[in-house]
């Protein structure tokens, strides 16, 4: 069975509203992919900390897969997980295996310019949705795809309610 599916760098995606100056209501993201693309699967790309686990076991429970990556700290103590590669392999290796109908890639940095090209040139319809119009990549905006921006949806989308604890 082919599946329409999203693929989500968390960490852009965060980052990307918070600079926008609002906060992302993940069940309603969730239901928004699956409304307005028919996306079957959401799996959120992320680095994986182990405080994090009420975060991680939240957001399974309303809907998303999670791909971890392995963390590394900084001297100055950022944490960083750099999933960029894992997020491409992933959407090459569905490809190859079969399962891709159209792909939902939400981030908006150019490192994924070249799994947008390959798509394209593979005739896989694909869609990016970036967090915010200031960061999205001119790479990404040269591919010519469909791109949706986030604050766009800001209404329908930013966090109403208060949110479990450590929910970002």
């Amino acid at each position: 069975m082919k599946n329409i599916i999203a693929y989500v760098d968390a960490s852009n995606l965060k980052f990307g509203i918070e600079q926008s100056g609002w906060k992302l209501d993940y069940k309603s993201f969730r239901s928004w992919l699956r409304d307005k693309f028919g996306a079957s699967r959401v799996i959120l790309f992320m680095g994986l900390i182990p405080d994090n686990s009420d975060l991680y076991n939240y957001l399974q429970s309303i809907g998303y897969d999670i791909s971890f990556k392995p963390t590394v700290t900084s001297k100055e103590g950022r944490t960083k997980g750099n999933i960029d590669g894992e997020l491409i392999l992933s959407i090459a290796k569905d490809f190859y295996e079969n399962e891709l109908e159209s792909v939902v890639l939400v981030a908006g940095d150019g490192d994924y310019h070249c799994i947008v090209e390959f798509l394209k040139e593979k005739k896989v319809p694909i869609s990016v949705v970036s967090p915010n119009k200031k960061y999205l990549s001119l790479l990404l905006k040269r591919t010519n795809v469909p791109i949706i921006i986030l604050d766009q949806f800001i209404e329908k989308l930013r966090q109403k309610t208060k949110k479990p604890p450590d929910m970002p």
